[in-house]
């Protein structure tokens, strides 16, 4: 079972989960910042620590009209005051192979998104930067089926992986999560990460845009970490319901710490901590 090393924290199947929480996409400094200092505060509180995460590119949208966010350069001017600011790790999702080294040069975390999670150039650059990398299961495939994503990653000299679970496409605009997953992608060695978030998208479900049903986050979240999760990935927004994307599945703020703190006492008893 491996352990990974990001900034100061320890990530494994057997450690406290580790939270990965910002915004779905990155709307300003000052935005990020006050959405940092309430997951700061809500993690500290739970004793667990934390990743900042928001996108500069949201590619993959429902229609033409979606709003894709701030663009790499700004988007990578605000991730890196946050991590000045706040001392804590980032993480931002890449689309394509030539935005992984100016990315990796600012993230501690480089995320490849789960519709991408079998594109090799993507996963070769992502890899030759040597940071972290969590590759989110695509909603198509078998938990087994992520061994070959990983390898391709590893194939660079870079095993500081990290395997992320989001739900199973199940008929027409909706995922299912089947939590054989976890374990399954756990015998791999590499830390296993559940993303409560997206787990309960409702992708195209409201026609030119993804619905979601955000009342159920924090049941799934419990699942997982009562099976056994070294990360929980939670999009949290002041206002889900006037984000400007993914706000139907995104966790209020204001909710955070209670959840986090009910989580975390799931995860001490489940791993004995």
């Amino acid at each position: 079972m491996k352990t990974l090393k990001i900034g100061e924290i320890e990530v494994s199947n057997a450690a406290p989960y580790m939270l990965i929480a910002g915004p779905c996409q990155m709307e300003s400094l000052d935005h990020a910042r006050m959405l940092a200092e309430k997951i700061a505060a809500a993690a500290e509180a739970a004793n667990r620590p934390w990743v900042f995460k928001a996108s500069y590119d949201k590619a993959n949208r429902s229609s033409l009209k979606g709003k894709r966010g701030l663009g790499m350069e700004k988007g990578l001017h605000v991730l890196s005051e946050i991590k000045r600011e706040f001392g804590c790790p980032v993480l931002t999702d890449v689309h394509e192979p030539g935005h992984c080294a100016p990315a990796g040069e600012v993230c501690d975390i480089l995320q490849i998104p789960a519709f991408l999670c079998r594109q090799t150039d993507l996963l070769l650059a992502a890899g030759k930067t040597g940071r972290a990398i969590n590759i989110k299961k695509g909603q198509f495939l078998a938990p087994w089926d992520m061994v070959h994503a990983a390898d391709k990653v590893a194939s660079t000299g870079n095993d500081r992986i990290m395997l992320c679970e989001r739900g199973t496409s199940f008929g027409y605009n909706t995922l299912v999560s089947d939590f054989r997953a976890l374990p399954i992608m756990a015998q791999t060695g590499y830390p296993v990460v559940f993303d409560a978030t997206h787990s309960v998208q409702q992708p195209g479900g409201q026609g030119g845009s993804t619905g979601g049903q955000r009342e159920f986050v924090e049941t799934l979240a419990r699942a997982a970490v009562a099976v056994g999760t070294a990360a929980l990935f939670i999009e949290t927004h002041e206002d889900p319901d006037n984000a400007p994307s993914d706000g139907p599945n995104m966790l209020p703020i204001q909710d955070l710490p209670a959840v986090l703190k009910r989580l975390a006492q799931i995860d001490d008893l489940t791993k004995g901590l």
